[in-house]
């Protein structure tokens, strides 16, 4: 059995022009397989060239990345086995969150608490399947709150306006993938960008600052950085960054992700701010320093 495959990673990291803080974390990437050893989900609408945690570990060392939370995605599905083995082989560098559904026993949650998870992810996106059931989710984020976990959402920005009121009724902390996925084509005052600016003004709203290339017309994706100001200066100390690295689904301009490291200093003009961005927030929200 076979599906669409994806663009491959650049691999070949430049050495970036800004120096990332002592211990900043790379708080949204993923590891692809080796498929022979962890195989894609055949519910998968793609699977992606091999991006191990090998070559993830390359990449963040010529970034000077000391951490990072891995965020499974939808090619492996709810088989988290091989971001599961990449947390245990990191030393206590990486976290985790997981993707999961009210199959799950508490077995398999307490497992995965103990492996290094610290969040679960639920996929909105049309083109990698599109919302889950809800109520499934809202049962399984009530069996999760025990281990002080929150919420990932993965959206586009139709669907921060569609499930606003959903989003509304979730008692706990929820974080924001790639800035929601506003395109920057449709400007700052856009709907769905003022609708997550309103979200990041409460304290349990997080959001990553990630995904420029996603949400950006081109290279090197600076029209992308108004948005990421905006929700920094909302909210500095709930506000991640990361590489998403391996860039499954990219169609056009595959980043290199020393470019979207040097695009920090841009979005956070001050040291202390991208100390908190890069170190301080998800050493709090992940328990790094613990």
């Amino acid at each position: 059995m076979t599906k669409p495959s994806c663009m491959p990673p650049d691999n070949n990291t430049r050495t970036p022009r800004f120096v990332a803080p002592p211990k900043s974390c790379d708080a949204h990437c993923h590891v692809f397989g080796p498929h022979a050893q962890f195989p894609y989900a055949e519910t998968a609408t793609y699977w992606p060239p091999d991006a191990g945690k090998d070559a993830l570990k390359r990449v963040h060392d010529t970034l000077g990345i000391e951490r990072a939370v891995l965020v499974q995605a939808s090619c492996h599905g709810r088989d988290n086995r091989a971001m599961m083995d990449a947390i245990a082989s990191s030393n206590g560098a990486y976290r985790g969150v997981c993707m999961a559904d009210d199959t799950f026993t508490d077995n398999d949650f307490q497992d995965l608490h103990e492996g290094g998870v610290r969040g679960i992810r639920f996929n909105f996106v049309t083109h990698l399947g599109g919302a889950p059931n809800l109520e499934m989710m809202a049962r399984v984020l009530e069996r999760v709150k025990q281990y002080g976990w929150h919420l990932v959402i993965h959206v586009n920005a139709e669907d921060i306006i569609k499930y606003e009121d959903f989003f509304n009724r979730i008692d706990m902390t929820i974080v924001v993938d790639h800035m929601g996925r506003v395109p920057t084509s449709e400007g700052v005052g856009q709907q769905a960008y003022q609708i997550l600016l309103e979200f990041m003004r409460r304290e349990s709203w997080w959001v990553k600052v990630c995904g420029s290339e996603r949400i950006a017309l081109a290279p090197p994706f600076y029209d992308a950085v108004p948005y990421a100001q905006g929700l920094v200066e909302v909210a500095p100390e709930r506000v991640l960054w990361g590489t998403d690295y391996p860039h499954p689904n990219i169609k056009k301009h595959m980043p290199n992700d020393a470019d979207l490291l040097d695009l920090v200093p841009l979005i956070a003009r001050d040291e202390t701010t991208q100390k908190k961005i890069l170190v301080d927030n998800p050493a709090r929200l992940y328990g790094f320093d613990d």
